[in-house]
């Protein structure tokens, strides 16, 4: 049987919070296009799948904006959440399952795919 931690409210906040912002910053990974930058598509059957990418118009300065606020965001979450306070009343034999059981305790439900 697992143990159970008594986890900081920050702490679970900053895990709660950091999950959100990997989520968001996925989901508008995924409706942006393929480059940063504007390039024509292509295609290359050479390797042992094709790949075929259509052109793409680049990121506005906006959304490179966005990307860069969620990236510095998530850095900023990951860094509070390992080296919060919490992690030096846990003995290192217990770090990775209470690491698990905080990441488990405030991950978001899994969305069912589009």
């Amino acid at each position: 049987m697992a143990a159970t931690y008594d986890f900081p409210s920050d702490l679970l906040a900053g895990q709660e919070e950091l999950h959100q912002v990997r989520a968001e910053l996925l989901d508008l990974l995924k409706r942006l296009p393929w480059s940063v930058e504007p390039l024509d598509g292509f295609s290359d059957d050479t390797s042992w799948r094709r790949i075929e990418r259509p052109a793409s118009p680049g990121w506005s300065p906006d959304e490179q904006a966005e990307v860069e606020k969620l990236r510095a965001r998530e850095r900023e979450l990951a860094v509070f959440v390992t080296c919060h306070r919490f992690w030096t009343e846990v003995t290192a034999p217990q770090k990775v399952d209470a690491r698990m059981t905080l990441k488990q305790s405030a991950a978001p439900p899994p969305q069912p795919p589009p």
